[in-house]
């Protein structure tokens, strides 16, 4: 974890990050978090920038139509989409919740289209409580050194917090988002580079460069 602490410095903090850092809003890491899935890092950065300078409540986004929400997010992936679903989740979040953004997994797994790597990132990133956001990358990278060994996403989350010390629940997902897109890529990553490539299982890799 060190070293990847000290390799991730090269690169880009990921947009939804950088989005709770500046707005340390739950809300605000939700709404990112939708925009970002099945999205370039830099579509969801300047996307959320949009609707953020029009819309920074629930409130002000349940005031926008679904046509207005994904004009602001183009050309995020799916965006008519997400501004449906983001349109129908401030309304619940107004009537269920008071407009405040739910701590808890099962609370935000009741809301339509969230699954458990968002929760678990606005569970990291919004309320600043335990988590573990386990992404394509942190799914492929952990299995790829042979610290579990899972099928899916959800399973490798199940072994991780059996497994990964709590200290590195919240920071994990940052690190291996930045490693996974810089690095260790999903085809032929980059070991002759990689400076964890000694105690790496290299499981499932066929060639490398």
């Amino acid at each position: 974890m060190a070293v990847l602490e000290q390799e991730c410095q090269q690169w880009e903090t990921p947009s939804v990050t950088v989005v709770s850092e500046k707005f340390c809003s739950a809300f605000h890491v939700l709404i990112s978090c939708i925009i970002s899935l099945r999205t370039k890092d830099a579509v969801t950065a300047a996307a959320s920038a949009r609707l953020f300078a029009r819309a920074g409540t629930p409130q002000e986004l349940i005031a926008l139509n679904v046509a207005e929400i994904a004009d602001l997010i183009y050309p995020a992936g799916f965006y008519r989409t997400k501004a449906e679903q983001m349109h129908a989740l401030c309304s619940q979040l107004l009537e269920e919740y008071d407009g405040i953004v739910p701590d808890s997994i099962d609370g935000l797994l009741r809301f339509k289209g969230v699954g458990r790597k968002t929760a678990n990132l606005v569970m990291t990133l919004g309320h600043d409580k335990p988590g573990i956001c386990v992404d394509i990358h942190v799914h492929r990278i952990t299995n790829r050194w042979g610290y579990v060994t899972a099928n899916t996403p959800d399973k490798t989350e199940q072994l991780l917090r059996e497994k990964l010390p709590l200290e590195y629940w919240k920071k994990i997902n940052d690190l291996l988002v930045c490693y996974g897109q810089n690095l260790c890529y999903p085809v032929s990553p980059a070991c002759s580079r990689c400076r964890l490539a000694d105690c790496c299982g290299r499981v499932g890799v066929q060639r490398s460069r």
